[in-house]
C-alpha cells in the first residue's frame, strides 16, 4: 500500500485572490509561471503543512487535476486494479475519515500477526 499527496495548482495564489488566514499563516505565493517553479513550491507546502509521505507533482497544464477534479482538493483511493475505490467531496469540508478507512479496510483485509513479513532492514 502506498500513499502520495498530488499538489496541483496553486489554490490561492496572491496574483489571483488571496484569503486572510493565509496572509496570517504566511503561505502567499504567486501561481507558478513553469514545472521546476510549481514543484519548489510543492515543497515548500509539503514542509509548510507537515507531510510526512511522497509527494507528486501535476504538471503546468493541471492534467492530472482536470482528469480528477483534484481543486481545491480531494481524497482518492486506487484500488490495484487502478480503479477509483473512493473519491471525496471537494475539501478539506467535504473529507470524511471515516469512509476513507472503511474504504482502506475492505481493499486490504487485516493479517494474522504471523503472516505480516517485515522487511530485513527492520529486524
Amino acid at each position: 500500500m502506498a500513499f502520495y499527496v498530488v499538489y496541483i495548482q496553486e489554490a490561492h495564489p496572491s496574483d489571483l485572490w488571496q484569503m486572510d488566514s493565509n496572509v496570517e499563516d504566511n503561505v502567499v505565493f504567486t501561481n507558478p509561471k513553469g514545472y521546476e517553479e510549481r514543484v519548489n513550491l510543492a515543497g515548500t507546502c509539503a514542509v509548510k503543512l507537515g507531510i510526512e509521505f511522497t509527494a507528486l507533482v501535476d504538471g503546468i497544464e493541471n492534467t492530472a487535476e482536470v482528469a480528477y477534479t483534484g481543486w481545491p482538493d480531494r481524497l482518492y483511493v486506487i484500488d490495484r486494479d487502478r480503479r477509483i475505490a473512493h473519491k471525496s467531496q471537494a475539501g478539506p469540508f467535504g473529507f470524511k475519515p471515516d469512509e476513507v478507512a472503511a474504504t482502506l479496510r475492505r481493499l486490504v483485509p487485516e493479517q494474522p500477526s504471523h503472516q505480516v513479513h517485515t522487511p530485513a532492514a527492520l529486524r
